[in-house]
This record gives C-alpha cells, sequence and structure tokens, in this order.
C-alpha cells in the first residue's frame, strides 16, 4: 500500500515516540513488576493515541483507520503491551460507545477515555460463553429506573485498574443464544462489583487481566448502551475494530522480529561465516519477509475498507486478523529459530515477542472463529 503524506507523519510520530520512550529499561520494569507505569500512560495519552480514531468534539484526534492501524504496527514493533492499552482504548473500550451512544452518553465517557484519564473495559466473555458469546448467561433484570445485574465475566482486559465496564447481560430470558443481549455502562465502583485476582500471563506483561463479579449490581436506566436487547450486535461490530486492531499489533511485532534476526544473522558467526550467509538462515528470512509483507497489505485493506463503511469491511477485519496473528507466532517462532539458544533468553528481545504473539491467535476471536467468519459470510447461509 502507498501512504499519504499524513499518514507518513503519523508513522513518524509514532515510531520517534516508541525509539524515545519504549526503552530496554522501561520495558524490562514492566516485565519485572509486572505494572505498566502511570507515567508512561500520561505520555500515551498526550501524544493522542488514546483517540486515534475518535472524533474531535469529543476529545478525540478524528484521524480513519488506516493512521489507527499504523500507530499500533509501530508501537507494536518495539512494544506489545503497549498496545493493548492503546488497542483497547480506541476499540473494545470506546468502541461500543462511539458505535451506539447517546449524545450525552458520548460527551460524558469518551473525553476521559481518549485522553488516558480513564479506562474503559470490555466486558464480554464468561466462564462458559468464549468463542460462543453467544451463551451470555449474566442477566439484567429490569425494576423501575434501574437494571439489577448478576454474573461473571472472565478474561478481561484492564478489569482490576478501568473506572467503567461495557458489561454485555441477558435481558430478555426467553430468546435463546444472541439474542436478547443488552449492552450496560457499568461504573466499577458500583456496590456488587468486585474483581478477580489478577491472572498470571505467559506474555503481554504489564496489562492486567481478571474476571468481573457482578452481585445485584443496580445500573440506572441511562447506563444502557444502545436498544435493549440489541447488544450482541454491538458487541460484534467493536470487534470489527478490534480485530484490524490485532492484526496491527500483529505486524509490528513481526516487523520488531524480523529486524531483530537480520540484525543478529548479520553479526552472529559460526563456522567462520556471519549465519545470515547460510542458505537455510537466509531463505528463512526472505519467506519471514514475504509473508509479513503479505500480512501487511490484509491489514491495511481491512483498515481502509472498515474506514469507508463497505459491506466487506467485517471479513477483511476476520482475514486480517486471522492471517497477521498467525504470520506473526510463525515468524516470532523462525526468529527465536535464528536466533538459536539466545533467543530462549529473557536478554533478548525475540523471547519476549514470542511469548506476547501467542495470544494473538486466542482473543478477540481465536483463529478458529476467524476461519468460521470468513466461511460464513463467503458461502452464506
Amino acid at each position: 500500500m502507498i501512504f499519504s503524506e499524513r499518514h507518513n507523519l503519523v508513522r513518524k510520530l509514532a515510531r520517534d515516540f516508541a525509539e524515545t520512550e519504549l526503552t530496554n529499561a522501561v520495558l524490562d520494569e514492566i516485565e519485572e513488576t509486572g505494572e505498566y507505569p502511570k507515567e508512561l500512560l500520561a505520555k500515551l495519552g498526550k501524544a493522542g493515541f488514546f483517540g486515534i480514531i475518535m472524533p474531535r468534539e469529543y476529545g478525540g484526534q478524528g484521524s480513519d483507520y488506516i493512521s489507527y492501524a499504523i500507530v499500533l504496527e509501530e508501537l507494536g514493533r518495539v512494544s506489545a503491551v503497549t498496545d493493548i492499552w492503546v488497542s483497547g482504548a480506541n476499540s473494545l473500550g470506546g468502541g461500543p460507545v462511539m458505535l451506539a451512544g447517546t449524545e450525552e452518553q458520548l460527551k460524558k465517557y469518551i473525553p476521559p477515555i481518549a485522553a488516558g484519564e480513564k479506562i474503559m473495559a470490555f466486558a464480554l466473555t464468561e466462564p462458559g460463553a468464549g468463542s460462543d458469546a453467544g451463551g451470555t448467561v449474566t442477566t439484567a433484570v429490569r425494576d423501575g429506573d434501574y437494571y439489577v445485574l448478576n454474573g461473571r465475566k472472565t478474561f478481561i482486559t484492564t478489569a482490576p485498574v478501568a473506572d467503567w465496564a461495557i458489561v454485555y447481560a441477558k435481558t430478555d430470558m426467553s430468546q435463546k443464544g444472541s439474542r436478547g443481549i443488552s449492552a450496560f455502562i457499568v461504573d466499577m465502583t458500583l456496590p456488587g462489583v468486585s474483581c478477580g485476582k489478577a491472572e498470571h500471563k505467559m506474555g503481554t506483561i504489564g496489562c492486567p487481566v481478571s474476571d468481573i463479579i457482578l452481585e445485584d449490581v443496580r445500573v440506572h436506566k441511562s447506563d444502557l448502551l444502545g436498544e435493549e436487547n440489541r447488544g450482541f450486535q454491538n458487541a460484534m461490530k467493536t470487534l470489527d475494530i478490534g480485530r484490524i486492531g490485532v492484526a496491527a499489533t500483529s505486524i509490528g511485532v513481526a516487523q520488531g522480529a524480523l529486524d531483530e534476526s537480520i540484525k543478529y544473522a548479520k553479526e552472529r558467526k559460526q563456522f567462520g561465516r556471519r549465519i545470515a550467509d547460510f542458505q537455510a538462515i537466509s531463505f528463512m528470512i526472505a519467506d519471514m519477509a514475504t509473508k509479513l509483507q503479505a500480512a501487511k497489505e490484509l491489514v491495511y485493506r481491512a483498515a481502509e475498507l472498515k474506514g469507508v463503511g463497505s459491506p466487506e469491511a467485517g471479513t477483511a477485519a476476520s482475514m486480517a486478523k486471522y492471517f497477521a496473528s498467525e504470520t506473526c507466532n510463525e515468524i516470532c517462532a523462525k526468529a527465536v529459530q535464528i536466533h538459536g539458544g539466545y533467543g530462549f533468553i529473557r536478554e533478548y528481545k525475540v523471547e519476549r515477542m514470542y511469548r506476547d504473539c501467542r495470544v494473538f491467535t486466542i482473543f478477540e476471536g481465536t483463529s478458529q472463529v476467524q476461519q468460521m467468519v470468513i466461511a460464513g459470510n463467503i458461502i452464506g447461509k
């Protein structure tokens, strides 16, 4: 894809931020402590990254989805966990409100999210409803001007530190599957809201994940998001944005892994030669670079289609997420292989990249779910 001058400026901004702020010392500290520095989150907010695709009238940057993908690609080259924070605000956090919020809700919730002052979590997954999100059993029963929520959400990114959460709950118990589900904006300080312990994860350390438990939580009707019983559609449209985000992060991490592999292969010598001069290694790098380029084209095509509201955008997002995440896992595995024993050591960047990328084929719809979506859209009913 050929980028405009404006998009090249966005790329420069994101790349300069990554190289200046996401230093090895900072990233090592995040790995050691398991916490993302608040001062770094503040800098991301000041740079405008949390509101890339949000309208200017609500405090965002008013940029397009291509800019969104560019920022995530450039930050992801250095730090996958940074992308989780940035993508979360633009997609799963702010996305549902941007798609279905009233003017009052937009003015209340979007500006502090775009500024990085508040955090919104996306609470869809449940212990028994992962890939089958339509299997939601969390309930919301109307009681006057309030809804009473009961249930448990699991694997919720940023839950322990979130100010609000978009919670999907069944409001019409007579309907089966994905029908009869509504979306609510839940204040995490409300009585009856609690979080489970933060999960100990393989990768993306520095962005907490936990359960959200809802016990007789009273949510005012003004915080119903969109139409009652039509929340599932909101969730699926939001996931299209999130899938483009995961795909963009995937090509960023893959590019970082490829960069490290090329650098190492040119420096490392065995049998009196640099290992880059061995056909086995050079062909491996050629394969990595080619598949990465193909993934990039899919990602930016999906971003472009989403930006113009194309009916093909959903399929394109699933294709991009599926191919880019699988390709990223393959490239990171080869990067570790090229590094040999050093690739298994935490002092080398590819070790973290290998751990971080593993979740890309799982969250926001597994690769198998993407195949289902793609096949369903192509074959039809």
